[in-house]
């Protein structure tokens, strides 16, 4: 008699032994607190649309990340349609995975690099470069430069000699991603005055983007 239950049990048991284990392996959202660690938006940082617009998108994310190249498309589109109107800002920080993407760090280098170089709009052409080829070839970023339009030898000594200054800056970024709890890349949070921050772990479609850009301009 009790052998007949010993069978059922013991599925019962592997059934929540599994359910706890896939449960570890999710992804924790982070918390309340931790996202107060992200760092206002200021004049520094790289932004498509307007910089004073209400909605601000904060992008972490690694040239090297095909989910990041896929929402970075997503991304255009909405500052191209629910950003037209100046509502709508996107945000990009860098968050290279070092550990899992060996030039990641040296994309982001040379993204700052045309940064420094030219500007702001040069960063955001040459960052859809290193998403339109990726995996970026590092020997190709002068290439990458000509086509945006960059001074080749101006993009080349900077990069040639990318300086502690750069990489604090990279860095930097990257720290506050893990402060307010980013595991992996794109790691996004929607920011509105007054209202709580709305996290976006992933590359949403732009439908799901768009729902929440509207949500967060709902008065």
């Amino acid at each position: 008699m009790k052998s007949s239950y010993t069978i059922p049990l013991a599925i019962v048991l592997g059934g929540i032994i599994v359910a706890i284990a896939v449960y570890a392996s999710m992804p924790k959202r982070p918390s309340t607190s931790a996202l107060t660690l992200i760092r206002p938006v200021g004049a520094s940082d790289h932004i498509l649309g307007n910089p004073a617009a209400p909605v601000q998108i904060v992008e972490y994310s690694d040239f090297d990340c095909t989910y990041c190249k896929s929402f970075d498309s997503t991304m255009r589109q909405i500052i191209a349609n629910e950003g037209v109107d100046g509502k709508v800002a996107w945000v990009y920080r860098e968050f290279p995975l070092t550990e899992i993407h060996p030039s990641a760090l040296k994309h982001a280098e040379a993204a700052e690099c045309a940064a420094q170089v030219a500007g702001n709009d040069a960063f955001w052409k040459f960052t859809n470069e290193l998403f339109t080829h990726q995996p970026a070839d590092s020997t190709q970023y002068g290439a990458y430069a000509k086509t945006i339009g960059l001074s080749g030898d101006a993009f080349a000594s900077c990069f040639a000699n990318a300086s502690s200054t750069l990489d604090a800056r990279i860095m930097a970024d990257r720290q506050n991603a893990l402060d307010i709890g980013a595991q992996g890349t794109p790691f996004s949070v929607i920011l509105v005055t007054g209202k709580p921050p709305v996290v976006m772990a992933g590359g949403y479609s732009y439908a799901a983007v768009k729902a929440l850009v509207d949500t967060a301009l709902a008065k």
